[in-house]
Parts: structure tokens; C-alpha cells; sequence
């Protein structure tokens, strides 16, 4: 029996859609929101393209409010309500965590949405960082409607709890262009 990879999840861009992508994790093959821009390989901040490239997951955020019983290998902590991610280039706080308020320009972390109710940060443009490199790079949930995102990937909630737990604390995301 062949031996499943479950430290890479492998995405790539649907040929329909710029911002529909197939995601590819062991034998299993589902689909995926990108950003509005498209797959690039030079990333900007505000273009709204999701980044190729191989990323780590660095750790997880999740609403407890919402999500009541969740398992991984990957470090996740309960989101607060002051919780915030700075996208500020002229910031030295950018693409960083930051606790709100703030006064540098930030999304927040705790939405009227889902699209944060599970939140996995990946190491784009944070080791190293690169002024105007792109920030707030996700994998998270997808809206309702599956509108692309502003440079993340998103799946639906219970293929992400479905992948959380097969993760492994080494797990990594490629994005192809």
C-alpha cells in the first residue's frame, strides 16, 4: 500500500477560473478559493493574489465560540476580540500579530463572518519580511458564496477540520503557479 503525504497540501489553480483552485491533500482532492488577482509569483500588498511558493503553517487561529471541539497538530489559539493582524507596509508591525486597538492600519481577527472561524497562519513574507511583500496571508474558511478571497486560500469548514486533523505539526502548503 502506498504510503499517503500528509506534510504537503498541494494547490493549484483551476483552468475556468483564476480564483478556483483544486487542493490535494493525501488522496484527497477538493476545492478551493483564491485570491481575486490570481496565482503570481511576485506578490504585492493590495493585489490581491494569492502567492506561489512552499509555506509552513506557523500556527492557527480559531473562534471557540463558534468552533466548540477542534484537534491538530498545529499549534491554534481561541481568537480574542482585540485581536488584529497588522497589513500597514509603513509599520514595523507589518504582517504581524497585533492586539487592537491599534494604530496602524489592521484586519480584524474577530469577524461577523466565518471567514476567520478557522485561520491558519503560513510563513509568506514574515521570515524573512519584505516591506510591500503582501500581508495577512491565510488558509481559511470560504464564505458562503465562495467569493474570492484578497490573497488567501479557503476551504469549506468541515474539509478543514478534515484536514486539521491529518495535519502534522510539519504540514505545508505549495501553491503552484
Amino acid at each position: 500500500m502506498p504510503l499517503i503525504d500528509h506534510s504537503t497540501i498541494h494547490i493549484r489553480c483551476t483552468d475556468s477560473s483564476k480564483s478556483r483552485g483544486i487542493l490535494q491533500f493525501g488522496h484527497s482532492f477538493m476545492p478551493c478559493v483564491l485570491g481575486s488577482g490570481g496565482v503570481r509569483a511576485r506578490k504585492k500588498e493590495g493585489d490581491g493574489a494569492t502567492p506561489v511558493g512552499s509555506f509552513e503553517i506557523l500556527y492557527g487561529f480559531y473562534r471557540a465560540d463558534r468552533i466548540k471541539s477542534i484537534s491538530s497538530a498545529i499549534n491554534l489559539m481561541p481568537i480574542k476580540e482585540n485581536f488584529g493582524w497588522c497589513d500597514d507596509p509603513l509599520s514595523p508591525l507589518y504582517n504581524r500579530f497585533v492586539e487592537l486597538p491599534s494604530s496602524w492600519n489592521h484586519e480584524k481577527m474577530w469577524r461577523k463572518d466565518n471567514l476567520y472561524d478557522i485561520c491558519l497562519v503560513l510563513n509568506h513574507n514574515i521570515h524573512p519580511q519584505i516591506r510591500n511583500g503582501g500581508s495577512a496571508i491565510f488558509f481559511h474558511l470560504c464564505s458562503h458564496d465562495n467569493t474570492p478571497t484578497q490573497g488567501c486560500i479557503a476551504i469549506t469548514q468541515s474539509r478543514m477540520t478534515k484536514i486539521l486533523g491529518r495535519c502534522s505539526a510539519r504540514t505545508r502548503l505549495i501553491i503552484y503557479p
